[in-house]
This record gives C-alpha cells, sequence and structure tokens, in this order.
C-alpha cells in the first residue's frame, strides 16, 4: 500500500514563518557581521548611479556560501534563490553573479575581510578564548586558479635576454657602420627604449632612400645602389619590429613580475610555482600556487597573509610586521621550518617583549644519542676555553686563526664566523698527516658564536616544562586548520586570479571557519542539553510502556484465568 501521490494536483500553501532558528549558523554569521562598525563595513561607492548592495550583506551570502562548499557566482546567485537561510541574509533580494563576484574581487571586500579578524580576536579576548596567550604560526602551500603549463621560469628569460642583448649590440654596430643611425650607449642599446630610436632612425632612413629613388631615373646601368642600401635597411628594420623588440618588452615585463621570484604563472601573475604535498602523479610536479601563513589560538584563526616564497622561514619577519593583533599575544610558537639565524635574531632585537618557541632544524637530531657520541661533530670536541683551540678525535689541535663574514642574500644578514686552522706543527707525524686535507692544506673549521647562542637559548626554552607543555599544543591547534580548510571545507584550490583577490577568498574561508567553529562550540551546549532532554523522555517513555504493558498483562490473567486469583480456593488449599 503507498500514500496517494498525484503530480499536478492544485494545491494552496500559504507559510508566513520564513524565519530560521536562534541557533543556526546563519544567525551567528549575521550576528558578527553586524556587530562590526558601520564605518569599516561601508567604503566610498558612486554618489550618482544605481545604489550598491550593503557590504554587511555581501559579506553575510559569501560566507554561508563558503561554509556549505560553494564558491562559483552562479551557484551563490541559484543558493539566493532556492536556500532559506541565504534568502534570510540576503532579504529576499536577487543578486547577479556578476555582483557577486565584482564584490568579492573589490578593494573594499579585501580591507573588509582583513579587518574582520580584528574583531573576531576581540571577541575571542572578551570571552576568554585566546588561549594561554599564545599565538601559533604555521603556512600551508594552496594551488592556485591558473594553467598549470604556462610556467615561465627566470633562468629561462635571463638567458634569452643576455644573448638578445648581444644581438641588439651587433645590429647597432652594423647600423653605425653604414652611418644610418647616430652614436648611442650600448647600456640604452640593450633596452627597448633604445631599441624603439633605432627602429625610427632606421625608418627616417628607409623614407629618405625612398624620396630619393623617385627622383631617379627609371633606368640605371647595374641597377640604383640606393635600392640595394633600402632593401637591406628595410631587412634591419623588419628584424628590429617583428623580432627584436617585441621581444626585449616580453623581457623586460618578465624580469619586473619575477619580483625576486624564480617564476610566475601567465594566467595569474602573481602565483609561484612550487612543490604541492598533492603530488598524485608522484613526480614532484611543481603548480602555480600561494603560500598562505596563518596565526592561530585555540584553533581560531587570528590573522593570516599570502607570500610567494615555497619555504616558511622567509615569511615569519614580513608576517609578524604586518599583524595587528600581536599585542595581545606574549608567547610566539611555530615550527623547525621557521628556526634560523636571521628569524631568532629579528625576534631578539624587534620582539624582545615576547617569548618564542621556534625550534630550528637540527634540534630534534641533535637530541638523539647518535649524534651526543659522533666524534666527528664540532660541539663534541674538547674546547679550551683559556687558549682558544679545539682538539679532534684524533687529537688534532685547532688555533684561532681569524674572523670571517659572510652575507645571506636570501635575507641580507651579515654573518659573523671564527675560523679555526689545524696547528702546523703536531705532536707526532701522524697527527701533522691528520691536520691536512687530501690536497695538501691546512684543515680548518668555522664556528658562529651568535648562531650558537641562540640555539643554547631555544634549546633551554624548548627542554623547559613550561616549553613542552607550550610546544607540544602546536600539533592541535595550528595543523588542523589547514586540514578543515582543505579536506572538510572543500578549498583545495583558489578561485580568483590576483594576489589581493587571493587574499579575499582565503579570508572569507578562514573567517567562515572561525564562524563555523565557533557557532559549534556555543550551539554544542544547547544541543548536549536538547539531546538531555531526548534521553529523559525516552526513559519516560519507556517506563510507560513497561507500566501499560504490565497492567495489560495483569488485566489478560484475570480475565483468562480468574481461578488463579480466586481467594477462597486459595484459603481451602
Amino acid at each position: 500500500m503507498y500514500q496517494n501521490y498525484i503530480t499536478g494536483q492544485t494545491a494552496l500553501t500559504l507559510n508566513l514563518d520564513f524565519s530560521i532558528p536562534n541557533n543556526h549558523l546563519a544567525t551567528v554569521i549575521s550576528w558578527f557581521v553586524d556587530s562590526i562598525p558601520e564605518d569599516v563595513l561601508l567604503g566610498d561607492t558612486a554618489e550618482t548611479g544605481r545604489p550598491a548592495y550593503h557590504p554587511a550583506m555581501m559579506l553575510k551570502i559569501l560566507l554561508f556560501a563558503y561554509s556549505r562548499r560553494v564558491f562559483s557566482g552562479r551557484k551563490i546567485e541559484l543558493m539566493l534563490e532556492e536556500n532559506l537561510p541565504m534568502m534570510v541574509l540576503a532579504e529576499h533580494q536577487k543578486i547577479s553573479y556578476h555582483t557577486i563576484n565584482n564584490f568579492r574581487s573589490s578593494k573594499h571586500a579585501n580591507q573588509l575581510i582583513k579587518k574582520s579578524f580584528l574583531y573576531f580576536t576581540n571577541l575571542l579576548e572578551q570571552e576568554g578564548l585566546i588561549n594561554e596567550g599564545t599565538i601559533f604560526i604555521d603556512g600551508t602551500k594552496i594551488e592556485a586558479d591558473a594553467n598549470r603549463y604556462t610556467f615561465v621560469w627566470r633562468k629561462a628569460v635571463e638567458k634569452f635576454h643576455e644573448k638578445l642583448k648581444d644581438q641588439a649590440v651587433k645590429l647597432y654596430d652594423e647600423l653605425v657602420a653604414q652611418e644610418v643611425v647616430k652614436a648611442m650607449e650600448k647600456e640604452k642599446v640593450q633596452t627597448s627604449q633604445g631599441l624603439a630610436e633605432l627602429a625610427q632612425e632606421t625608418e627616417a632612413e628607409i623614407e629618405k632612400l625612398t624620396k630619393e629613388i623617385e627622383q631617379e631615373p627609371k633606368a640605371i646601368p647595374g641597377g640604383s645602389p640606393r635600392k640595394a642600401r633600402r632593401r637591406g635597411l628595410k631587412k634591419y628594420l623588419h628584424r628590429l619590429k617583428k623580432d627584436y623588440l617585441p621581444r626585449m618588452k616580453k623581457y623586460e615585463e618578465a624580469e619586473k613580475i619575477f619580483a625576486g621570484r624564480n617564476s610566475y604563472s601567465k594566467t595569474d601573475h602573481d602565483a609561484t610555482f612550487m612543490h604541492m604535498k598533492e603530488d598524485h602523479m608522484k613526480n614532484g610536479q611543481l603548480k602555480p600556487g600561494y603560500n598562505i601563513q596563518a596565526a592561530t589560538t585555540d584553533q581560531y584563526v587570528v590573522d593570516f597573509a599570502l607570500y610567494p616564497n615555497p619555504t616558511d622561514f622567509k615569511t615569519l619577519e614580513p608576517f609578524l610586521k604586518q599583524m595587528t593583533v600581536l599585542d595581545k599575544f606574549d608567547k610566539i610558537v611555530a615550527d623547525a621550518g621557521y628556526g634560523s639565524e636571521y628569524n631568532y635574531t629579528q625576534l631578539e632585537e624587534k620582539y624582545s617583549d615576547k617569548e618564542y618557541f621556534i625550534p630550528y632544524t637540527m634540534y630534534e637530531k641533535e637530541q638523539t644519542r647518535k649524534y651526543k657520541n659522533d666524534p666527528s661533530r664540532l660541539s663534541n670536541w674538547f674546547y679550551n676555553e683559556k687558549d682558544d683551540y679545539y682538539l679532534d678525535q684524533n687529537g688534532v689541535r685547532f688555533n684561532f686563526k681569524y674572523y670571517s663574514q659572510r652575507k645571506d642574500h636570501s635575507t641580507g644578514q651579515v654573518r659573523d664566523f671564527k675560523i679555526y686552522e689545524a696547528d702546523e706543527f703536531q705532536i707526532t707525524p701522524e697527527l701533522e698527516r691528520l691536520a691536512k686535507t687530501k690536497s695538501g692544506r691546512q684543515r680548518q673549521v668555522r664556528y658562529n658564536p651568535n648562531w650558537q647562542y641562540l640555539k643554547e637559548k631555544t634549546k633551554e626554552v624548548l627542554q623547559s616544562p613550561e616549553g613542552k607543555h607550550i610546544y607540544s599544543m602546536r600539533k592541535y591547534d595550528v595543523e588542523p586548520v589547514f586540514g578543515h580548510l582543505k579536506n572538510v571545507f572543500g578549498m583545495r584550490r583558489t578561485h580568483l586570479r590576483g594576489k589581493k583577490k587571493v587574499e579575499t577568498d582565503v579570508g572569507i574561508a578562514l573567517m567562515m571557519m572561525n564562524l563555523s567553529k565557533y557557532w559549534h562550540r556555543r550551539w554544542s551546549k544547547d544541543r548536549s542539553a536538547l539531546c538531555a532532554n531526548k534521553n529523559r523522555k525516552k526513559k519516560t517513555v519507556k517506563l510507560l510502556k513497561l507500566r501499560v504493558g504490565l497492567i495489560v498483562f495483569l488485566y489478560l490473567r484475570i480475565s483468562f484465568f480468574p481461578d488463579t486469583f480466586s481467594t477462597e480456593k486459595r484459603a481451602q488449599k
């Protein structure tokens, strides 16, 4: 038997309730966005034309759409027609996907989403949700919305650019030898501006020859020398305009786009090719992407930024510099990817009021028994502080020789070293042999006092009970955030192009995660109470069923077996 189901049956349904529950995620999103000051929400809009949609409403619908793993502008427009919470947030207005995408790509949306993290951090501070005043920093790489095979490599550009410069100089020498162009600095010839001037002067010479040819007689024995000269100049001009000048402009533009990077994508100039963890072919394929740096506390993202660096150690100092909520935290925690002499020095100089718990690369390895018992390590050699010399495992003496400096080109930091050299006059001939390299030179070792001091300080902090406790929280505070972003909310690739637009896209996703987590934790209390009420109701229903069953059982027994309940017969027996 089935229930009646008649398609096309005329029915009139009147529903006047278009509200959503108070414990719904959309309510939390609306409440948080409305808590942002009006002057922050409103940006500079045109005074003429149709009034724009309110930024608060646009931000609300984007946050809720991202929470449902909907990132396409067309699908968000469809949600505004079919999804009740979206209708309530948009006040039943129909918004075009063009408007949604334009707002998401605007500078105002970028500024608004960045400032929203400041107000969310204030909310966490008011409710005491900041995890022991500690901020956890980590990074992840996300694939850009760019074609995977549209790469431009800096080494290739530099190689062909140098070849083109040599070709341009040779062409210039030929034109000068033929007295076509004036003398020019060769550095200028190697630029697009210089090549453009060469083309103009060559073209002027061709026009001059053309006018002279028109005045010549038609028949000249042996041919016109002016025509032969013009044919040669036309070849030069064609090479300049069609080959050299376009390529020179392309290479110069590419070098501006690189901005210190090794590659970029033709479809998204701000994306850099880097290795991703999602390497399905297992061949180390490079993909265009961005490096997301996020700062969390209690699994809430309080700030983020995007960088083109594939590695993390170059991003710590600029990331801390741009943070607006750093004054609310007194402890900085990060993994070994950030542990370098440059970063430690910056933390000591610029953030001396804060503690940092950041191991260096070799920290874990140096704690092993094998490393501590390795006689070839300088740290395991005997050191005489008074006379400032080392003795290696074979007894070779290394005396202090001189100081040396080395500049790190990636950071610009100047590092100081002490150079120790093996003594030429050892106790025995065998030691004198061991004091030399295979090429016959005296062996040398380098020692960095500043780096050693920073390492010892870091060891002391990390091995203390407080350091072990705080650093252990990093694994379950910042690490799950990126897992949720990519696996739970499905953002494995950006949806916009350009650094500022991608920053807005990622910021909306991270803020949505914050509000979703905040809503879940707050709503879970109501849910637990609701579950307790349901359990109590279930127990009450079970008791009622038992009582009703017992009554029915007694009734049936009395009805069908009355002799068993007769008192007279019981007395006779």
